[in-house]
């Protein structure tokens, strides 16, 4: 696969949220382009010295390529509010830095939201005016918080605290369910329908 074919399959553009997700496809795209290291690291290009070889010659052209290439390809990928931001920095490994130092959030920032998150669904009750799919759907979408901020928060557990919640009108159901499954092995798609 060459590169132009590959580049026609650019990770997304950043626009401030995810940056995690975003880091580690930039990072996957850029090595797959051999544009990494002129991110990780902020090489000089040496001058040529007198009477060069070819050899000499082609190796500072393809280290000038790829610094300009990976700069240009993070301006590609990034929102025009963001672009506004890193437009004035140099070189590629500035760039990086600045969004990782803007972007990346606090471990300890997001361990304490996966945990008020993870209080919340431990809270949760279904509403008597609630179908199992919307209250399904509720825990569903905390659960998914709690993954972007990098906790597990996993299927089975969802399903747990559904079974353990839901009003005492679908206990006819649950009893059937028990009868014709593993409830440690049923899916929320399942146990949903």
């Amino acid at each position: 696969m060459g590169e132009s074919s590959f580049s026609a399959i650019a990770p997304p553009v950043f626009d401030g949220d995810n940056y995690q997700m975003w880091a580690v496809r930039m990072e996957t795209y850029f090595e797959a382009l051999d544009l990494w290291e002129a991110i990780e690291e902020d090489y000089e290009v040496p001058p040529l010295p007198a009477n060069p070889t070819v050899a000499q010659i082609k190796l500072q052209n393809e280290k000038k390529t790829r610094k300009s290439k990976a700069k240009a390809c993070l301006f590609a990928v990034v929102s025009q509010m963001i672009f506004m931001r890193i437009m004035s920095l140099k070189t590629a490994k500035e760039i990086w830095d600045y969004l990782k130092a803007e972007y990346e959030r606090d471990e300890r920032i997001c361990g304490m939201k996966a945990l008020n998150l993870i209080r919340d669904f431990e809270l949760q009750k279904m509403e008597e005016s609630e179908s199992v799919k919307e209250y399904s759907d509720r825990l569903l979408s905390i659960a998914n918080k709690v993954r972007l901020l990098g906790s597990i928060l996993n299927d089975s557990r969802i399903v747990g605290k559904l079974l353990v919640t839901i009003p005492e009108k679908f206990e006819a159901t649950i009893t059937t369910l028990e009868n014709t499954k593993d409830l440690s092995k049923i899916s929320l798609t399942e146990l949903s329908s």
